[in-house]
């Protein structure tokens, strides 16, 4: 009995997990599937949007740093629940359309909120709710429900958004849906996930207690960590890259926006249910480690990326290129929904996790602080097509640069695996 109620428990709580992870982002990054809408109501420019996500990409970095320390000396349960209804409230004066240079200052804010305090928190609980032989399949089933949330509730945002007329005052409804979705996703964790003092496990609790400044150090010198950092890092890059296909189909086609918002909602979050359950698994059960099975996306990821630059736009039914640009995606959203799960693979102490975790969030995030304004200067600067041709030109460069890390990598684990065995 003791048995069934723990997996009810453990079930419970991922579910529970999924519902942050799919609603967390959503006030914070409006762009994934509502870039169109923010230009034409909030005015913004490509470089303007880009200028915004640096600077709160910045305030990002300074916050994983600071989560190396807190994310393993508070409570899971009350941090989780006092950034989602922060975040929630943040998204609510978003909407009410402010000036430029407040919209940086409170999408600073969101990068707080989701960025240092429920992140780094969230992985850490994801991490410890799963043995070492189930991190593949608990990241990718992480990523598979956070996929579900997330279109549901970007598909609702837009209907929403729709129905209220399709323009300034339907963005505002939409945006408020989401901050109501953040909020409740709050109360919930609040109510379901366990003080870090009631969920400590036995493994845990025979692992020596190390405080938060040890702990840091540590993790701060171990090459291994570094490596699955800086492998986020690079696949955080090609993710980017994604966001700015649908403006890139509207700007070859001329879809209408309420198209082009509905593919970026599939592209983005829809694509979430397909990589977490295929990363998960087959690097659980066929390549048997999520480091080999990313080294494997990025290189077939650098081969479609490389014929995808090279199509005849022009010539190709416009739904025959969101097909192709789709499976270009699911790549890239495998390798992101395990691209954490290699920190098992090192042997990260589980009382470390917090602070590798938000190391990890450290480095792979850092493109948050300069991809958005490279990519958007790059469109800019080369109006048209050529603009985003050179867009895909420099994903094909970062995946190449993904193959090498993954070597070192795999070459890292196979080293301890056979200094562990000697």
């Amino acid at each position: 009995m003791e048995n069934t109620s723990f997996s009810k428990k453990k079930l419970l709580t991922l579910l529970v997990l999924m519902l942050v992870s799919g609603t967390m982002y959503k006030v914070y990054f409006l762009m994934d599937a509502f870039y169109v809408q923010m230009q034409n109501f909030m005015g913004l420019s490509h470089t303007q949007i880009g200028f915004i996500y640096s600077v709160a990409g910045w305030i990002s970095q300074f916050g994983f740093l600071a989560a190396a320390y807190t994310s393993d000396k508070f409570s899971k349960r009350k941090m989780l629940a006092f950034a989602l209804i922060a975040n929630g409230i943040t998204g609510a004066i978003i909407s009410t359309y402010p000036p430029f240079s407040m919209l940086v200052v409170l999408f600073c804010l969101c990068a707080i909120f989701t960025d240092m305090l429920c992140w780094p928190t969230m992985l850490k609980t994801i991490r410890l709710l799963g043995t070492k032989e189930e991190q593949g399949r608990m990241f990718g089933f992480l990523e598979t429900g956070r996929g579900v949330v997330d279109t549901v509730v970007s598909f609702s945002a837009l209907a929403i958004s729709v129905a209220m007329g399709n323009n300034a005052f339907g963005f505002k409804c939409g945006i408020l849906f989401f901050s109501a979705m953040s909020i409740l996703a709050g109360i919930l964790s609040f109510m379901t996930v366990e003080d870090d003092e009631n969920s400590t496990s036995s493994e845990e609790e025979s692992e020596e207690k190390i405080s938060g400044l040890e702990g840091i150090k540590t993790i701060f010198k171990d090459k291994g960590v570094w490596l699955v950092s800086i492998n986020i890092f690079t696949v955080y890059c090609l993710y980017s890259g994604l966001k700015y296909i649908v403006p890139f189909l509207k700007e070859v086609y001329d879809i209408p926006v309420a198209l082009a918002t509905a593919y970026g909602i599939i592209n983005i979050y829809g694509l979430k249910m397909v990589g977490g359950p295929i990363g998960g698994i087959i690097s659980d059960k066929v390549t048997h480690s999520a480091a080999k099975f990313i080294g494997i996306m990025f290189i077939i990821s650098a081969i479609s990326l490389t014929i995808y630059r090279f199509l005849p736009y022009q010539s190709i039914n416009v739904y025959v290129l969101m097909a192709i640009s789709l499976i270009i995606s699911a790549f890239i959203f495998c390798m992101r929904a395990i691209f954490f799960a290699p920190m098992d693979e090192i042997n990260v102490p589980r009382n470390l996790t917090g602070a590798a975790m938000s190391l990890g969030s450290f480095i792979g995030y850092l493109p948050g602080t300069f991809i958005a304004v490279i990519y958007g200067g790059i469109l800019d600067a080369n109006p048209g097509i050529a603009g985003y041709q050179k867009v895909f030109i420099t994903m094909i460069a970062v995946a190449l640069f993904g193959i090498i890390i993954s070597i070192l990598l795999n070459k890292e684990i196979k080293k301890r695996k056979t200094i562990a065995a000697n």
